[in-house]
């Protein structure tokens, strides 16, 4: 069974959570050879006006990335969002999400991200606008509402399908949840049933079991998947062998991962170059050093290593010494 977005058959009804500083199109590409169906990019502000940076241009639809390419947009003005689509579009994105999920606080102080959640009309207004700028498909990523006492996931949802979004990603916190807590499914099982549009679950799906009762439990038509894919991307493929086949993948062998790391590594000196891109590589080798034997001790050295020769090096000289 596979998910579909607008015009897009995806192979699988998995997604690589769109992460700031995190899913730039290095991981992305990694995940979608390790069985990510479909992966968003980071979200990018809608002031263009910004792009003009480094770390902005890493964010733009990438023509290299695997099909489809969605770039999500972070804003709080219709037109200005709906402006930033269309450039994008222009740029080769073929799907665009828009943020209204992020709890980070900078990000809410502007009333940006799932602040948005409490203003449902600007929400309509966004919504319409973006559809009219674009003629590729627009999705839009929330959560269950602002808190516990106004959960309106299901209101906005509504909006979404009349203003003819194509999905909806809901994460299964509020936005005063932050990350805390466990996710809650029945607000999303409730959406589902009301709209008719594609539902995509998200929350604490760390594992295939867990993979298997979220859809079950909402009837998603599929799910995302994000902090449990740091350091992990495998966890794609294991998830879709054990929902074709009710059976457990065996974790990755060293050899793999001693791959795969390396791939990483090389992909990230080459897209920020090798001052920045070192700094990016010591934070995703903390994760993939979570899933090693003496990891930590490895992660420490690697941490000192001052050039992309020597964090290399450490990576094949702990793999010779632990393989």
């Amino acid at each position: 069974m596979s998910l579909t977005i607008g015009c897009y058959s995806l192979p699988n009804r998995l997604v690589l959570a769109p992460m700031a500083g995190i899913t730039d199109s290095v991981f992305r590409q990694i995940c979608q050879q390790h069985g990510a169906g479909y992966t968003v990019g980071e979200m990018l502000s809608a002031q263009t006006n910004l792009w003009d940076s480094k770390k902005s241009s890493t964010r733009f639809a990438n023509n290299t990335d695997p099909e489809p390419r969605s770039v999500q947009l972070l804003g709080i003005d219709p037109q200005e969002l709906a402006h930033a689509a269309a450039r994008q579009v222009e740029q080769g994105a073929q799907i665009i999400d828009l943020n209204m999920g992020c709890p980070a606080k900078k990000v809410c102080n502007i009333a940006a991200g799932s602040a948005l959640l409490a203003y449902p009309d600007r929400v309509e207004k966004i919504f319409t606008a973006v559809v009219n700028a674009v003629n590729v498909p627009v999705t839009v990523k929330i959560r269950t509402g602002t808190d516990a006492d106004n959960r309106n996931a299901l209101e906005i949802a509504k909006i979404a399908e009349q203003a003819g979004l194509a999905a909806i990603t809901i994460h299964g916190r509020t936005r005063a949840d932050k990350f805390n807590g466990q996710a809650e499914y029945d607000t999303i099982k409730q959406v589902k049933q009301a709209v008719s549009i594609p539902i995509i679950a998200n929350g604490d799906i760390c594992h295939a079991e867990q993979a298997e009762y979220v859809l079950k439990y909402t009837l998603a038509d599929g799910i995302m998947v994000g902090r449990a894919a740091l350091g992990n991307p495998w966890l794609f493929k294991q998830i879709d062998h054990y929902l074709q086949t009710g059976q457990l993948l065996a974790e990755p062998q060293p050899t793999e991962r001693q791959t795969v790391i390396m791939q990483h590594l090389e992909g990230l000196y080459a897209l920020y170059g090798e001052h920045q891109g070192l700094r990016i590589a010591r934070k995703h080798l903390g994760w993939y050093a979570k899933h090693l034997p003496q990891g930590e001790v490895l992660r420490k050295a690697f941490n000192l290593a001052e050039s992309a020769q020597a964090q290399c090096d450490l990576i094949r000289h702990f793999f010779e010494l632990n393989t």
